[in-house]
């Protein structure tokens, strides 16, 4: 049935709250106040089954001399009805004066079921409500319950939705709730604009905000559904973005809403008071502590003379020098950051203000909401602990890394007084969210053709904050799988531990004529010295071996051997006579792996032993859609610890990204590497491979040093050495919707890779042994005998690749996608090009 249930002692209590001189149920006869001097052991109960009589009682407080006066019987009446156990409470005069106190009470919810609902399950629901299956039912709990509910589906953009709550009635006092829930259609936002802003186009404060258009593609986010909550934090994005940017007294006044009925979506404007651009005039350091020289802070600021006045730079620094005032000792350091502003010269003069701080102590740290997540996992974020100083810039660090864990939907970090005035308790409130992905990824690029992965990965595993993953790929030319598991704190310090297992197989293609098959194992330590810098440590250990297809490594000089047979025509060409005793002489008749590739495949599985390093220092302002900033990645291996091969591989790649004019993009990229030699041969396998990674426009292993026997498979060879240059300028399409994520690019790229150094010469049985074979001479006149393989001829010229094109970039809901076209101006005599490249992937 529908409500209708009616609590008529709330009628009662109001009549004793203004000061009715007697107490009585509704309509019946007036009770004296003399009569009303009871004790509690006086008061009778009627109508109770699950509450005890002395429950009841209890509610009612008795006055001096323990005698119950009027408004101790209306206050035990009120507390009665505000436990939400009664629908009724009634007081009635009994027998010789007693009390007597009638109630009805609630029915127990016997379970709770919701109908309608696809959008959001049960469970959600069921978790965010108050009523409970076995708890006791309220009217009013339910009628809070049905706002909650019709709240969770606004959030989530679904504006229309309706929620009727319906009571279904069973024996023994206990009855059914069922939520019927009418979703309605998605309320999405239809347009976002801008007013006030010239220094940034509306295209580009598109990029900062999180609220995006409704597109084509938005089935596969949520983006753009309407949040009020995630309107009101772009308005703090846009208003730190300009912060961040110099704009010291901008003002994002208004973030105005409106529905619009026709297009059955939501209007968003963003109002915005820019002001002026500052850059930073003058810094200063000072300080009202005895003994502490404020100057000594000055290589913690971020804040140089001459720079846009920035709000992001000015905070680090405050946490940098908070931080290490208390290294120092002094536990209670504040610095506190000031600014006086020259309208006319549009300068800030800095003044960070290093001040004895008030001497509070942490008394406790509550963690709510982590109902998954294990304690431990959390308290080690903080770089305080209970008993500590108090200090801000610590809780704000370690509430950043919370945030930066992904563990969470929302982190906050707030304060309450401790139990005397120089004790805070620190309250982490948390909202936990899924951290289990499972994805099927597929795609296609013009190296690897079709390629498709199955992978599944936590990043909280067991609610310990450990990281697995497992995948599987299978492509038309490459296979495999890989393990992966990290530890982040390793022994309790922030140190991560990586572990990884790999198995790859490459498939010969039209860019090489030889398959490889890896296994390898991996474990890495990762330090993070500084917010941009960071260093990883590893060693790697790994099988590899080289297959060949049996047509190209067929090569047979002995005599009376049916392994090859030259045809009438090679022999007509070659002028060699078709006889048994020129077995095998023919062998590039029907082409032939170049020399390095058969000594590999002879010397069989070839293990790899290396320790290695990479630094990385990352500025960029977004990894995923950088606009500014520099990422450069410095890495060193030396292969030697143990196996069969030993080499010292270097090598750096450094972007920079900075923005231009109208939302355009500029990047320029360096990159090089050089392989030494460091005892044994360097194996062909070791030198590094160049193509489109390098000089665009140029196809897969088609840079570089080449085998350039007319009769083999011409493989590349590879180098030891290579350098690269790039400059792109990406641009949008402002044309199209900021949420469809194209944009173009051209560019000039520029490299080379050059100085093969593997091997040239190989004495080895049954190799045939004439003019044919690169140069091969024989040892003796006698086809029959071994050779010598000594003329290895190949391209080892450093020759500049250049290169000019245009591509499109798509940011899609799938992955990132890229079509390049590029022009190669420059080339070697035997590089091979590919002016058309695609590449891409996605995860659906």
């Amino acid at each position: 049935m529908k409500f209708g249930l009616r609590l008529r002692g709330g009628l009662l209590a109001t009549l004793i709250m203004f000061g009715a001189p007697v107490l009585a149920p509704v309509g019946a006869a007036f009770v004296s106040s003399s009569a009303l001097a009871q004790t509690v052991q006086s008061i009778s109960v009627e109508g109770n089954r699950r509450v005890e009589l002395e429950t009841i009682r209890s509610y009612f407080k008795p006055g001096p001399g323990g005698r119950l006066d009027q408004g101790a019987i209306a206050d035990g009446l009120k507390a009665l009805i505000e436990t939400g156990l009664f629908q009724d409470v009634r007081i009635n005069r009994g027998a010789g004066g007693q009390i007597v106190v009638s109630v009805v009470e609630n029915p127990v919810i016997g379970r709770i079921a919701f109908e309608g609902n696809k959008k959001i399950k049960d469970e959600q629901l069921t978790l965010e409500i108050q009523s409970k299956a076995r708890g006791t039912f309220s009217r009013a709990m339910v009628q809070s319950d049905t706002l909650r509910i019709a709240e969770i589906y606004r959030r989530s953009g679904r504006y229309d939705v309706r929620v009727t709550p319906e009571v279904i009635e069973q024996p023994n006092n206990r009855v059914d709730l069922v939520f019927t829930v009418e979703e309605g259609a998605k309320t999405g936002v239809k347009s976002i604009e801008f007013v006030g802003n010239s220094a940034f186009s509306s295209y580009r404060l598109r990029d900062v905000i999180k609220t995006h258009e409704t597109n084509l593609l938005s089935f596969l986010g949520s983006g753009d559904v309407y949040d009020p909550d995630r309107v009101e934090a772009d308005r703090d994005l846009i208003r730190r973005f300009y912060l961040k940017n110099g704009f010291a007294d901008v003002q994002v006044v208004a973030a105005l809403t409106e529905y619009d009925p026709e297009k059955k979506g939501f209007n968003v404007t963003f109002k915005i008071e820019e002001g002026s651009q500052y850059r930073v005039g003058s810094i200063d350091f000072r300080s009202s502590i005895p003994n502490f020289d404020p100057s000594s802070m000055r290589n913690y600021s971020r804040v140089n003379v001459g720079s846009l006045y920035n709000v992001e730079s000015v905070e680090k620094s405050v946490e940098e020098m908070q931080i290490e005032a208390s290294r120092r000792g002094y536990a209670f350091a504040v610095v506190r950051p000031g600014g006086d502003r020259n309208f006319e010269a549009h300068t800030v003069s800095v003044v960070f203000n290093i001040d004895e701080g008030p001497r509070t102590y942490i008394e406790r740290i509550n963690l709510r909401g982590n109902t998954r997540t294990r304690d431990y996992v959390i308290r080690r974020e903080f770089d305080v602990s209970e008993g500590d100083a108090y200090n801000r810039a610590l809780v704000d660090r370690a509430e950043r890394r919370l945030k930066n864990l992904d563990y969470f939907k929302s982190v906050k970090i707030t304060t309450e007084p401790g139990s005397s005035s120089d004790r805070v308790i620190l309250l982490v409130d948390m909202e936990e969210k899924s951290t289990g992905d499972f994805s099927v990824s597929g795609g296609y690029s013009t190296t690897d053709g079709a390629l498709a992965e199955v992978s599944v990965s936590e990043r909280n595993l067991l609610g310990r904050g450990l990281f697995a993953k497992a995948s599987v790929t299978y492509g038309q030319y490459a296979r495999g799988y890989s393990l992966s598991f990290v530890e982040p704190y390793l022994l309790d310090y922030r140190v991560a531990l990586g572990l990884d297992l790999y198995q790859r197989e490459q498939k010969s293609n039209s860019y090489i004529s030889y398959g490889t098959k890896t296994l390898g194992f991996s474990p890495r330590l990762g330090f993070s010295l500084r917010e941009d810098l960071s260093l990883q440590v590893r060693y790697s250990i790994y099988r590899q071996e080289i297959t060949l297809p049996s047509y190209l490594s067929n090569c047979n000089n002995v005599v009376g051997s049916a392994a090859f047979n030259p045809s009438p025509a090679f022999s007509a060409a070659s002028g060699i006579p078709l006889d048994a005793s020129t077995n095998g002489l023919g062998c590039y008749s029907d082409g032939e792996a170049s020399l390095p590739v058969r000594k590999e495949l002879a010397n069989g599985k070839t293990l790899t032993s290396a320790l290695g390093y990479t630094l990385t220092y990352n500025t960029l302002d977004n990894n995923k859609n950088p606009t500014d900033g520099l990422l450069v990645d410095f890495r060193q291996d030396f292969a030697g610890v143990g196996g069969d091969v030993s080499y010292l591989k270097t090598v750096v790649d450094a972007k920079y990204y900075t923005p231009l004019v109208s939302d355009i993009v500029g990047l320029v990229r360096l990159q090089g590497g050089m392989l030494n030699k460091m005892g044994s041969d360097l194996r062909m396998l070791d030198h590094f491979q160049m193509g489109p990674n390098l000089v665009r426009g140029f196809a897969p292993n088609g840079i570089g040093p080449r085998d350039l026997n007319p009769f083999g498979t011409q493989d590349a060879l590879g180098g030891t050495k290579y350098w690269g240059a790039s400059l792109e300028l990406q641009m949008p399409f402002w044309f199209l919707p900021k949420e469809v994520g194209l944009k173009g690019a051209v560019y000039a790229d520029a490299g080379g890779l050059f100085d093969y150094q593997g091997p040239t010469t190989w004495s080895v049985t049954n190799e045939m042994t004439t003019t044919r074979n690169s140069g091969c001479t024989p040892s003796t006149v006698n086809p029959n005998s071994a050779g010598t393989c000594t003329g290895l001829v190949y391209d080892n010229g450093n020759v500049v690749r250049s290169s000019v094109g245009v591509g499109l970039i798509w940011a899609s809901p799938f992955g990132p996608l890229r079509f390049d076209y590029a022009v190669p101006l420059t080339k070697g005599k035997s590089d091979r090009t590919q002016e058309f490249r695609f590449g891409g992937g996605t995860s659906f």
